[in-house]
């Protein structure tokens, strides 16, 4: 389960002032990332991440699994300590647990030991409405984790939102993690059903590509986008095929873009070239 909190750790220190605005509430003017290494004697986390803001540190610790060596509660505790001894600033502390649970440890938010009484911010991802995680491309990803009342209509909403994404990078990244991500929730067939197919017939963007590509250089984005969107679908297709298409003028692939979200197989899609390319 590491990679999903790895995952969550890639995008706050992509997008920290999103983070910060989500949990701090503030508008930060500077932002550091900190190593997430402390002394005295090293302790590491893969899913923990350390952003510095003026006057404040926010310490982030992603849950996927309940289980931990040290229990999480303790873990808060002797991170606070180190962080408050070695940058003098206050720090708030968020366990974010991404997949849903009844155990007790998601509901705890304090360390009580003896003498101690340590609190801490918890935030179960289930509990959270959809929507300010729908409007910003940052938090997107863990949108699928969020409360709901009809799982179809949320990806639907999701696969609306990344479609408007109009850097083709981030959209392709946001819709990768989103993926990722909605693996701990959903069936991969349902997500790609629901997430993929919407995506490809949404995205004003893609349209446009093939609408405009007379150009040389947009006809082989369009056919590069195409590829990749056939490659999810069917797994690695296979070089010939591949050539064929890469033939094809703007119009055939306008045209294929729209057919291969009936076919069922990769043989449709050399039926359909067959078809379409025969001299």
């Amino acid at each position: 389960m590491a990679e999903y909190d790895n995952l969550c750790k890639i995008l706050a220190e992509k997008y920290p002032r999103d983070f910060i605005r989500w949990l701090l509430n503030q508008e930060p003017q500077t932002i550091e990332i900190l190593k997430n290494e402390l002394s005295i004697e090293p302790i590491r986390a893969d899913a923990v991440t350390f952003l510095q803001t003026e006057n404040r540190i926010l310490h982030l610790e992603f849950q996927t699994s309940i289980k931990s060596q040290t229990p999480i509660s303790l873990r808060m505790v002797d991170y606070y300590v180190r962080l408050t001894r070695k940058y003098q600033v206050p720090v708030t502390q968020v366990v974010i647990f991404l997949q849903q649970t009844s155990d007790k440890i998601a509901f705890t938010e304090e360390y009580v030991g003896e003498v101690t009484t340590h609190h801490y911010r918890v935030i179960r991802m289930w509990e959270q409405e959809s929507a300010p995680f729908l409007g910003n491309v940052a938090l997107l990803p863990l949108a699928p984790l969020t409360q709901t009342d009809s799982a179809p209509a949320l990806l639907s909403q999701i696969a609306t939102e990344i479609a408007k994404i109009p850097d083709i990078e981030t959209r392709q990244n946001t819709a990768a993690y989103t993926e990722i991500l909605a693996g701990l929730k959903f069936e991969k067939d349902f997500i790609r059903q629901l997430l993929r197919e919407d995506i490809m017939q949404e995205s004003v963007i893609y349209q446009d590509i093939l609408q405009k590509g007379e150009q040389k250089g947009e006809q082989k984005e369009a056919f590069r986008f195409l590829q990749r969107q056939l490659n999810r679908r069917f797994g690695e297709i296979d070089a010939s095929i591949i050539e064929r298409m890469r033939v094809l003028t703007t119009e055939q692939l306008e045209q294929l873009g729209e057919e291969f979200l009936d076919f069922s197989h990769v043989s449709d899609l050399g039926a359909w070239l067959e078809q379409n390319t025969s001299s």
